[in-house]
């Protein structure tokens, strides 16, 4: 094995703590995997990785040789892309990670775009909205909604989403139409729960220019998107979110919009991506088309 293979299959074996993983991520066999690191720690002259049964960790020197091997995986990446023409044409596996509804709504209708664009790059989706561990999972970048936590990730905010305020036309009857935000307290809701956090999310308003949040009671508590919204349809309380993913119901009134005067703040929606990787050609232009899809999305 090669030293740039060797050190491609080093930094594999650091981000995801296994022998095993590794090679399955590499597609090679276990023991190639573990002669090619015993070869590199020879050539070396240094122990780089600390070995248990259930992990694998890097040591003090094994640490400072995958930076130095991020460092130089990615400028020779950026040096063969000027050129053999990788940039405008890159190729290979692209992992990413994509909020469910807005890749449901906004991406996968049109992948077939993309494709057209780079025929030689490979995608493997995943959807949901947990917290992922790019590095550890080998992940080259994931979409998300909400404000940024802190983070070593690079993030490039692609869309900012309007938010409504609704509940079902049912239960405005039978409860009334709050007009006020103070008159919202004493109605219910459908209450999401932060997968950051494990507690439901207040609801946000602008008043006067300033956030006013307000937390509701309810029978219920969600952590999928579909699910707030059916929960919603059933009668069960207020919920807040953008706009797009209640359109038709909107528009056909089994919905209703309520405290339009108090909207919240628009929901913005990033792209996060490791430091390391940001200028690997397949995930710069997979970042590039989700931003362009991502800038007609209201």
């Amino acid at each position: 094995m090669d030293r740039f293979h060797s050190m491609q299959l080093f930094t594999r074996i650091v981000e995801l703590g296994s022998f095993t993983k590794a090679a399955d991520d590499l597609h090679l066999p276990r023991a190639t995997v573990t002669h090619a690191v015993q070869q590199l720690e020879k050539r070396l002259g240094v122990r780089l990785l600390q070995r248990t049964t259930r992990h694998v960790s890097p040591t003090q020197d094994g640490s400072a040789y995958y930076e130095r091997c991020l460092r130089l995986l990615t400028d020779l990446e950026e040096a063969e892309s000027a050129f053999v023409n990788v940039g405008s044409k890159p190729r290979g596996k692209l992992r990413v990670d994509l909020h469910g509804t807005l890749a449901k709504h906004f991406l996968l209708p049109v992948i077939g775009q993309f494709f057209e664009r780079y025929p030689d790059i490979e995608l493997e989706i995943g959807m949901g909205d947990r917290l992922v561990d790019l590095v550890r999972e080998g992940v080259d970048c994931v979409l998300r909604v909400g404000e940024l936590a802190e983070s070593s990730m690079v993030g490039r905010r692609v869309a900012l989403l309007e938010q409504v305020t609704c509940a079902s036309r049912e239960y405005l009857a039978k409860h009334g139409m709050p007009d006020t935000v103070e008159a919202l307290r004493g109605h219910r809701a459908v209450n999401f729960l932060s997968s950051r956090t494990g507690k439901a999310l207040p609801f946000d308003f602008i008043v006067d220019g300033a956030s006013r949040q307000v937390q509701l009671k309810g029978s219920v508590s969600v952590t999928d998107a579909d699910a707030y919204k059916v929960c919603c349809a059933a009668h069960l309380g207020f919920i807040q979110v953008p706009r797009y993913h209640l359109a038709a119901q909107l528009e056909a009134g089994t919905l209703v919009e309520v405290l339009a005067q108090f909207k919240p703040a628009p929901m913005p929606v990033s792209v996060l991506y490791p430091h390391h990787r940001q200028l690997s050609p397949r995930v710069r232009v997979f970042v590039d088309w989700v931003a362009d899809v991502m800038s007609h999305a209201r």
